[in-house]
């Protein structure tokens, strides 16, 4: 009998998502056609750019685990929410590294972000141009060329997310939480369909059926026939909150939700943030810990500080080197105020 947890948090890599079941009935999307595209790079999450903290050194706790199989399991959406800097963004990258899942699809969010952003855009005034010149080649006595409509169009991370991948893509949808009121309802749709519509080349689908277009990432062209774009496997999607709003019910009861507590008063899990990421810093993690955890107490950090402090003291040598205390007070200052303390 197989292990229920496809996602276990483990360190290593490996292939265990073929090993994920069937979805249930109402969130099956494959109709069959032999149209899938392979993940190029299986082992790569990220886009070339060094993050911290990386994939590689999350550490996921059991609510966590269980959270991101549910979601796997049930092809729903993960809601994590939780204070800045708990490590709700790195989770995605942490999940296609273990499953292999290849690079993370990243949708940053603000107040002007709209659907059809993270879905596709269509180059209208290049098709225009074109057009002029296909126009101007004929009236010359040129006979031009057929246009070629995957030239105009381009996915966005959702909109490659939903292509017909061999396996499931990861999709981080950061900071839902800053889109404008209608996002999330106009999201709504597209996670149920598991698909959506691109007009212009629906509209253009009698003369040019199918149509190779740019996916977001780079990677091999996404056959798009008669203008629709259908997944083949729902992608794992994170949508990342801070907290600052409330969302409607619909938009709720579609998302898988878990909330990751702030380590602010777990010493124990400092510690192991900080040995995943910086091993053998022993005593400078104990003092960068101590000086962490007195001052969450009076205020909000993010654990990439602990990890900039702990850095800086490891190990402290050469000439000039400030005081420890102060290297702290540096990188320590908290978030929730624009006051600095006394250098």
């Amino acid at each position: 009998m197989t292990h229920w947890r496809i996602y276990r948090g483990a360190d290593q890599p490996h292939d265990r998502i073929s090993e994920l079941p069937a979805p249930p009935p109402w969130r099956r999307f494959d109709d069959g056609a032999d149209d899938t595209v392979a993940v190029v790079d299986r082992d790569a999450t990220g886009s070339g750019r060094r993050r911290l903290p990386s994939g590689a050194a999350y550490r996921a706790d059991e609510r966590t685990v269980d959270a991101v199989n549910t979601a796997l399991y049930l092809r729903r959406p993960l809601l994590v929410t939780g204070d800045p800097g708990v490590g709700k963004s790195t989770l995605a990258d942490a999940v296609a590294r273990e499953l292999r899942l290849g690079p993370v699809l990243r949708w940053s969010i603000n107040s002007r972000t709209a659907l059809r952003d993270g879905l596709y855009r269509y180059d209208s005034l290049g098709r225009l141009e074109d057009a002029g010149l296909a126009r101007h080649q004929l009236d010359a006595g040129v006979p031009a060329a057929p246009a070629d409509l995957g030239r105009y169009v381009s996915l966005g991370p959702l909109g490659t997310a939903l292509a017909p991948y061999s396996l499931p893509r990861v999709l981080l949808i950061d900071e839902i939480d800053k889109s404008d009121l209608d996002l999330p309802n106009d999201l709504l749709d597209v996670f149920e369909e598991g698909g959506f519509e691109i007009p212009e080349l629906t509209r253009a689908a009698d003369q040019q059926p199918t149509v190779a277009v740019r996916p977001f990432d780079g990677g091999p062209a996404i056959p798009v026939t008669r203008g629709a774009v259908q997944c083949r496997h729902f992608p794992f999607v994170i949508l990342t909150s801070n907290g600052e709003r409330e969302f409607p019910p619909a938009f709720l009861r579609r998302c898988i939700r878990l909330h990751l507590p702030s380590a602010h008063e777990d010493r124990d899990r400092l510690r192991a943030i900080v040995e995943a990421h910086l091993p053998g810093a022993d005593a400078a993690a104990e003092t960068a810990i101590d000086a962490f955890l007195s001052r969450a107490a009076t205020g909000e950090l993010a654990t990439d500080q602990l990890l900039n402090a702990v850095y800086l003291l490891t190990p402290p040598t050469g000439d000039g080197v400030p005081d420890p205390e102060r290297l702290v007070r540096l990188v320590m200052q908290h978030l929730n105020t624009t006051a600095t303390d006394t250098m």
